[in-house]
């Protein structure tokens, strides 16, 4: 159901610009027939109307990946720096929740640790939605941030780093023996927001998968069971990708090649100080409006790794 959804949305999108197209050109002759120049402006709205709907139609074709169509799990994690770096970390997860909004997709807290002033150390968190690992996997990767710190007394310039790690919800069955001996497995009392239950059960789970180092938590159900059942499952999630990765001999093709939080590895860059810009490192793709990007405006920087990625 979920697909004939998506692909009677698809036909009815191809419909709207076959009509769209045929109505340009119906306003193109009659205002040439008229010679009125006044349609100029009306004209033009309806190109760039079309331009729009064509060209996110063209980004939708690129979402052909295995995965693309899944949900996305995403960690963030404050780089060194301290309360900077968490109060950074902290602004990506708004720009993101932001993002999703103005998807329609909805958001799910999984794991989540304060930083010790402000910000987060980290957080873990599930996008649902048509398409969100499609479009979030652009953004696995070191980001950068340069501004005056609010933080530091004498109004310095400073540069603070988080990582953020995406992969998908794969929802089927995954084939992964993992032998009890290869998993360390910690509880601990679930932090934040959250009522009465909240530090007086250790219902959250962390476990460690020993081979890989992989660490995978979980702490958004009241039960110990159901969150190790979901750090399992995104454990087998990661393992899987893992393996794939190995099978293609490609590191960087799917997770994405871990790397130091820190100077000359980031992706993107965010510069508030003494100028204001937001640069993708892979794709040159530039926007000065960085207030704009960090309410979760960065549909033009997914789109651009999208077309950079299929080599368009």
């Amino acid at each position: 159901m979920k697909e004939l959804k998506d692909l009677q949305e698809l036909v009815k999108t191809i419909h709207s610009l076959y009509d769209g197209y045929e109505d340009i050109n119906l306003l193109i002759e009659m205002s040439y027939e008229e010679n009125d120049a006044s349609a100029v402006k009306e004209m033009e709205a309806e190109i760039q109307s079309f331009e729009e709907q064509f060209e996110a139609l063209r980004i939708r074709t690129l979402l052909s990946g295995e995965y693309d169509a899944c949900n996305a799990i995403v960690t963030i994690h404050a780089g060194a720096g301290g309360t900077e770096s968490c109060d950074w970390a902290g602004m990506l997860y708004r720009m993101y929740s932001r993002f999703a909004e103005r998807k329609g997709y909805s958001m799910e807290v999984l794991d989540y640790l304060d930083g010790d002033i402000t910000g987060i150390k980290t957080v873990t968190f599930e996008v649902k939605g048509e398409n969100a690992y499609g479009y979030l996997k652009s953004e696995k990767g070191v980001h950068r941030l340069v501004r005056i710190s609010p933080f530091n007394a004498a109004g310095k310039r400073q540069t603070s780093f988080a990582s953020c790690d995406v992969v998908p919800d794969i929802e089927d069955e995954i084939d992964i023996e993992i032998a009890d001996e290869e998993l360390k497995i910690d509880t601990y009392r679930a932090s934040g927001a959250g009522g009465q239950h909240v530090n007086k059960t250790s219902s959250a789970i962390r476990i460690t998968h020993l081979p890989t180092g992989i660490v995978v938590q979980c702490q958004n159900e009241r039960s110990q069971h159901f969150n190790k059942e979901k750090a399992m499952q995104m454990l087998k999630v990661k393992l899987q990708l893992l393996k794939e990765q190995e099978q293609a001999e490609k590191v960087s093709d799917i997770r994405g090649e871990v790397k130091e939080i820190g100077f000359g590895n980031q992706i993107r860059s965010y510069v508030m100080q003494p100028y204001t810009m937001v640069k993708d490192h892979r794709t040159n793709e530039e926007c000065s409006n960085v207030t704009a990007v960090l309410d979760g405006g960065i549909d033009m920087f997914i789109n651009a790794y999208l077309k950079y990625s299929a080599g368009s």
